[in-house]
């Protein structure tokens, strides 16, 4: 049987890179008594899967991973069990089943929801909330992206989803939405740098607080996008 995990990640947890976060939660598992279902050979470990790694430094309201059981004792008690060996900055928000022959959480990512906010003495010196939908209205947002091996030209139009003011005042943030499968995927401080070029100034380093607010796959047809949570296809149990 196969589980999916939903869980928060904010405080010191943030600085936590994705592998060490693998050994946490492996560590975690054995010591909540989940019945895990293991691997076969000379090393076996636990069948376990994330979604879309986080960056260093950002928190989160919506990760995702896959975890396979051989037996278990309903997804309340394995959500209290895991939750008692969590650290300061980890929560487990959910555990549903998923159904055979589903793909992945992995696989299944297609976009992801953010919320961006400048970090005191970071905003630009322009109204930037004033300018921000007519930057999401330009037919084209060419950027010079860095894959692993080289560099591209991208459009990024296609790839945002959606761009708005979230909040107002001196609290004020960004909300985004964008593309986030394994043939594109777009952070945030992307979005966000192409953003003050286009308004004559850089993104200084640091000068983000981002939150990742959920991860989604996408459950339309060709042409047509419908985007739901990656827990949106467990059941209960």
């Amino acid at each position: 049987m196969k589980v999916r995990i939903k869980f928060a990640k904010s405080g010191p947890m943030r600085f936590i890179g994705h592998l060490d976060m693998m050994r946490f939660f492996q560590k975690a598992v054995r010591r909540a008594g989940i019945d895990v279902a293991y691997s076969e050979g000379f090393s076996p470990h636990q069948i376990m899967s994330f979604a879309a790694p986080l960056g260093v430094g950002l928190t989160s309201h919506g990760e995702y991973l896959d975890l396979e059981v051989k037996s278990h004792s309903g997804a309340e008690d394995m959500k209290r069990r895991l939750n008692e060996v969590m650290v300061e900055g980890m929560e487990i928000l959910g555990v549903t089943m998923l159904e055979n022959g589903a793909k992945n959480a992995m696989a299944s990512v297609a976009a992801a929801r953010y919320s961006v906010r400048f970090r005191k003495g970071c905003a630009p010196s322009f109204d930037w909330a004033d300018r921000l939908a007519a930057f999401y209205q330009k037919s084209s947002i060419m950027v010079r992206k860095k894959t692993k091996k080289s560099e591209m030209d991208l459009d990024l139009k296609p790839h945002i989803y959606q761009l708005s003011v979230l909040g107002e005042g001196e609290a004020a943030g960004i909300s985004m939405l964008v593309n986030a499968g394994s043939s594109c995927n777009i952070k945030p401080a992307l979005v966000m740098g192409a953003f003050l070029k286009e308004n004559g100034e850089e993104l200084q380093e640091f000068a983000l607080e981002i939150t990742r607010e959920d991860t989604f796959m996408d459950l339309g047809t060709e042409g047509m996008r419908k985007l739901v949570p990656l827990d949106a296809v467990g059941m209960g149990f």
